[in-house]
């Protein structure tokens, strides 16, 4: 069926904006005349858009994380004092991004159009995802959708800032460990192949450790380019075999285990999944439900796959607890905390509790690493300079001595 494009007026005066299937134009405007909309422009929407993409380049229809997070604080505080038919068509109108503003307005539309407004953001599936979709869609149920959509606020603000944590947390020291590769590459590329030319009309024999030192620098400087290619090409090979699923559990399974960046995505897995799942019992919904939608934004496959088992589990009319408590991947006092909710019928207290002591031992954790990895790295990185200095210095201090000066 056709897509339709309109702008009418409605019985209030005011306009409105939005898409609409129909088998044609008439169909169309008896729709909207049906809806008491004064038609005032339709047009296919096929025919509109069509020419825009000779030229228009590509670009990545959703919101982004950090839009998402702003749509939704700004829809739940103005959804307090405005119809949220009003709400979103204002949202949509000023928003300086033309891409958003597209997004919104298709929203906008459905609402025009009399869906909910949780069926309204299923027609944006890549931006509103299922667990967004369904809080809406729980507050709607129980006429409680300002409050939900705070909650729902909150939950992604929370979210952004434990990834900028986690991202602050691991760019620093690969960026500090790739200026020390730099620098010692290009020690050993550019200034140790000029140092050594001085030696080679030296009839004594050189070090073992200068002669390691100028065997490397002169396969860097004859070989970069073969080197740089392995190392794309075993980065393609790499990415390609993580689609395989035993290859990628693998991988995963090896991630958790490492020593400090297993324990960050634990730690932040298990927080998120924690208040993830408070803020769905608080909005009245099944926690097997929450489960199953937390289940989808996991990456890692093996805790993708301990969250299907404790799905499992409760579904069969296990404990929370004791599904996490069998996983195995769970910080024992997400676990504790779960158990005793469960015990006392506090559950929604004692997850947020236990997302906010897990989200506390991540700073601290990650700024005491941080404080240990850093002067690590500079001895390591001084560690070879000083090594190739050596290297340099140590025939320099032989044919001094062989001269007797």
């Amino acid at each position: 069926m056709p897509d339709f494009a309109y702008r009418a007026i409605d019985g209030e005066g005011r306009e409105r904006t939005g898409r609409l299937n129909a088998a044609n134009d008439d169909a169309a405007r008896g729709r909207l005349e049906g809806m008491r909309l004064y038609v005032v422009a339709i047009e296919e929407s096929s025919k509109t858009a069509q020419p825009k993409r000779q030229w228009q380049l590509p670009i990545r229809q959703k919101l982004s994380a950090k839009e998402l997070t702003l749509f939704t604080r700004q829809m739940a505080s103005l959804i307090e004092v405005s119809p949220l038919e009003e709400t979103l068509r204002n949202l949509s109108r000023q928003n300086e991004n033309a891409r958003v503003g597209a997004i919104l307005s298709n929203v906008h539309g459905g609402i025009v159009e009399g869906q909910r407004f949780s069926e309204a953001l299923a027609r944006e599936p890549a931006s509103f995802p299922p667990l967004y979709r369904a809080m809406i869609a729980a507050g709607e149920g129980a006429g409680t959708l300002p409050t939900i959509a705070n909650r729902l606020a909150d939950l992604l603000e929370r979210q952004a800032k434990m990834r900028g944590k986690l991202i602050g947390a691991l760019a620093y020291p690969a960026i500090l460990a790739l200026v020390a590769m730099l620098v010692v590459t290009g020690l050993m590329v550019a200034v140790v192949p000029r140092v050594v030319e001085q030696f080679d009309n030296a009839q004594a024999q050189l070090p073992f450790i200068t002669l390691m030192v100028i065997a490397i620098s002169d396969f860097l400087a004859a070989y970069w380019w073969l080197l740089a290619i392995a190392i794309a090409l075993m980065g393609v090979a790499f990415w390609q075999a993580l689609r395989l699923p035993q290859f990628r559990l693998a991988v995963d399974r090896a991630v958790l285990k490492a020593p400090f960046v297993g324990r960050l995505l634990r730690d932040l897995h298990a927080a998120r999944m924690a208040r993830t799942l408070a803020t769905m019992v608080s909005s009245r919904l099944p926690l097997l439900e929450g489960l199953r939608l937390t289940g989808n934004t996991i990456r890692n496959r093996v805790l993708a796959n301990a969250n299907d088992d404790i799905v499992e589990t409760v579904r069969t009319g296990g404990s929370l607890s004791g599904a996490m408590r069998a996983a195995g991947v769970f910080p024992p006092l997400l676990v504790y905390l779960a158990a005793s909710g469960e015990s006392s019928g506090r559950l929604e207290t004692m997850l947020e509790r236990a997302a906010d002591y897990m989200e506390q031992e991540f700073d601290n954790f990650t700024a005491t690493a941080l404080a240990l990895l850093e002067p690590a790295i500079i001895v390591v990185m001084g560690g070879m300079v000083a090594l190739i200095i050596l290297a340099i210095l140590l025939p320099i201090l032989q044919l001094q001595n062989l001269t007797g000066l």
